[in-house]
């Protein structure tokens, strides 16, 4: 890995984030439950480690019984200048699907487009790039 990867930790759901993540980044998703890793520190069937390998790079799991779920404060996922404008276009309104736009994607008075979406997960993604 080169650089920073998230690793999100989700109420009971972290399957279900990773494939829409799979769908809108494209990727291949890899998950092994509690029960798959050996782990007793969860409930059998929830996924101990689940892991996104592709264009945006991220890893998840439920969160175990001595962890909180993810809750977004004060920050966002950057994918500033990722790709090109018409993935991350798609990207943008893929995550604001069943989600909330909180700034749209729109030119800035210093040229760049940007714009941030908190998904139907809760998780505040910050998008944009430089027109060519």
């Amino acid at each position: 890995m080169a650089g920073l990867m998230p690793y999100l930790l989700f109420p009971g759901n972290a399957a279900e984030a990773l494939e829409l993540y799979s769908s809108v980044f494209g990727g291949e998703v890899s998950a092994w439950t509690y029960a798959e890793m050996g782990r007793h520190d969860g409930p059998g069937d929830a996924i101990a480690h689940g892991q996104l390998a592709g264009p945006v790079a991220l890893a998840a799991a439920d969160a175990g019984a001595d962890d909180d779920a993810v809750q977004m404060s004060g920050m966002f996922l950057s994918l500033l200048g990722t790709a090109d404008a018409v993935t991350l276009t798609r990207w943008f309104d893929a995550l604001a699907a069943d989600g909330r736009v909180m700034d749209p994607l729109q030119a800035r008075p210093w040229g760049g487009v940007d714009g941030s979406v908190v998904d139907r997960y809760g998780i505040r993604w910050l998008i944009g790039y430089e027109p060519e």
